[in-house]
């Protein structure tokens, strides 16, 4: 076998086992509880990197290697409901495509936020949040949650009677009894004990004016002069993480831990990066246009909504060889950043 075809084979190997285009991606209509609850039926939870939250085994887990943080995805209709819950680590979200609202509190009393595409939100643990697409056309939002375990959801009280009346069982577990088909509980297993008011009680309670700060806006990344650019000759804007001053970097508006960083990047036509590697796994999620990633082996042209993660160590480059900037948010491991190691001065 010649060069070109050893190098053709290893970048099919390394695209299977890292690139999920968006048209691949597989659903799971039946993810949580209350996906047979009203105005709930039809959204549509996705599994990339690791294996969220979801209380359906038969949920599709993309790309199962632990990264230190999950990545997944939620497309709604217009209308559709996710019901009020909390998670035990972050929850972030990039608006890819429609208009979102997220609701406070156990009974969305305690304020709202309305999004659009590009908009970032980053949702503290222990704090009662929903949300619903507010648009007119089918929305898709990219999430990213904390930890390579993110635990369970606790749901709010209304949502457990909601889905026994509907046919679905809760355990202790964190999966699910579906009564409609005739399953019950297993020997040895529990159902998960209702929140009470009692429970909910305990969270966190979050305002719209707190909330506020855990949003930055797509007009916020465009409203800098220029966009800081890294050494490897990328823009990036910081969203979550610390300051990098190696990078000539500030830190994200959301600075807390989340146990990983992320940033938009915007890579103008005709431009191509420096080829370097980093000290840590960089998952790439589209947004915008048309990013080239240029391997050792070839390159793949990433489209609106793919998503590929990078190994560790790997060199890469970035170009874009359309007329329209290509945008991406990237996810990297870690609260505070490392600059990435450059490999020749290409760029």
């Amino acid at each position: 076998m010649d060069q070109a075809a050893l190098k053709d084979n290893s970048l099919k190997e390394l695209l299977d086992e890292r690139l999920v285009r968006y048209v691949d991606l597989k659903p799971c209509t039946t993810a949580f509880i209350d996906t047979r609850t009203p105005g709930r039926q039809q959204k549509e939870n996705f599994t990339i990197i690791g294996p969220g939250v979801a209380e359906n085994p038969d949920q599709h887990v993309h790309i199962e290697e632990p990264h230190g943080f999950n990545i997944g995805g939620a497309r709604q209709p217009p209308g559709c409901i996710n019901s009020q819950h909390s998670h035990e680590t972050a929850e972030v979200f990039i608006i890819h495509a429609g208009t979102w609202a997220f609701y406070l509190g156990p009974n969305c009393e305690d304020g709202e936020v309305v999004l659009g595409p590009g908009d970032s939100i980053s949702i503290p643990v222990n704090v009662f949040r929903g949300f619903k697409n507010v648009g007119e056309d089918v929305g898709y939002m990219f999430a990213v949650l904390g930890g390579d375990d993110p635990g369970h959801v606790t749901w709010a009280p209304d949502v457990f009677d909601s889905a026994q009346k509907y046919g679905l069982i809760l355990l202790e577990d964190g999966s699910l009894v579906d009564t409609t088909k005739g399953e019950s509980i297993p020997e040895g297993k529990k159902a998960m004990a209702a929140t009470t008011p009692e429970d909910a009680e305990q969270l966190r309670t979050l305002t719209a004016d707190d909330i506020a700060k855990c949003v930055v806006l797509h007009n916020d990344l465009h409203a800098q002069e220029s966009a800081s650019l890294t050494p490897c000759g990328i823009n990036e804007y910081p969203i979550i993480g610390a300051e990098s001053p190696d990078e000539g970097l500030v830190a994200g508006k959301m600075n807390w831990p989340h146990g990983f960083h992320v940033r938009h990047m915007s890579v103008d036509p005709g431009f191509e990066s420096k080829q370097h590697s980093r000290h840590e796994e960089e998952v790439i999620f589209v947004h915008d246009g048309t990013l080239t990633v240029c391997f050792e082996e070839g390159e793949v042209a990433l489209v609106s909504g793919d998503v590929l993660t990078v190994p560790v160590g790997k060199p890469r480059s970035f170009c874009n060889r359309n007329d329209d900037i290509a945008e991406a948010y990237v996810v990297r491991g870690g609260d505070h950043p490392s600059p990435p190691t450059l490999l020749n001065t290409r760029g």
